[in-house]
């Protein structure tokens, strides 16, 4: 799951940057309006936190952008700004959930997983596919009842394949999703974890395997298609 964070002080946008990172999200910070109305439109993000006071457009004003073009996308209004009038403003605006600065980086997680877990959100549901089962809630995995030992980027990687299986995908599709643009993939990166997702798959007696397309991308079916 990829999220936009939307926060103009930067150590703080760093620390919570890094918690939201160890839970498994995949996290683009940036530190202005108008660099997220950018990101907003030129990637597909599963939530936005979003700061009010950034130095160059007001936030409400970023939020009603980025629904405009976006209205799926689930907002959380992340700021200083604790009067009655402004949580009002903020929710009326389209935000989904509000929450005021100090906080708790456990605190935003869990907010983070309720707005995902609503109908037409990413999380709260449990992905099937062959003997395979993903419990996104808590990213484990199990293939014919036994629990897959998978590193990080590995279980994004089968979620993604599992939620798009038999679709084709390209390199650069799988990028965008399991990379943000502050964390660059390494040349072969796809195709080192692809492998280790497939052999994985196969010692643990997968009955869906992924295929390769040369020169084409990547896509999960039973296997011996």
């Amino acid at each position: 799951m990829r999220l936009l964070y939307v926060e103009d002080n930067e150590r703080l946008a760093q620390n919570t940057s890094a918690s939201l990172r160890a839970n498994g999200f995949i996290v683009d910070c940036v530190h202005c309006g108008e660099d997220a109305v950018h990101s907003a439109r030129s990637y597909d993000y599963d939530a936005i936190i979003l700061d009010l006071g950034l130095p160059d457009i007001e936030g409400l004003s970023v939020l009603k952008s980025i629904k405009a073009a976006k209205p799926e996308v689930p907002f959380i209004i992340c700021t200083a700004r604790d009067a009655l009038e402004d949580r009002i403003k903020g929710l009326d605006a389209g935000s989904d959930d509000y929450i005021v600065k100090p906080f708790d980086a456990a605190e935003l997680l869990a907010r983070i997983r309720a707005v995902l877990r609503r109908p037409g959100g990413a999380l709260g549901v449990t992905l099937m596919t062959g003997n395979i089962t993903f419990d996104t809630s808590c990213r484990s995995v199990e293939i014919g009842g036994t629990p897959a030992h998978l590193s990080r980027r590995e279980r994004d990687l089968l979620e993604l394949f599992m939620r798009r299986k038999g679709r084709i995908l390209s390199r650069d599709t799988i990028e965008n999703a399991l990379y943000g643009f502050d964390e660059p993939p390494t040349p072969n990166a796809i195709e080192v974890a692809t492998h280790r997702l497939r052999k994985k798959l196969v010692d643990m007696d997968a009955s869906v395997a992924i295929h390769t397309l040369r020169g084409i991308g990547y896509f999960l079916d039973d296997d011996g298609a």
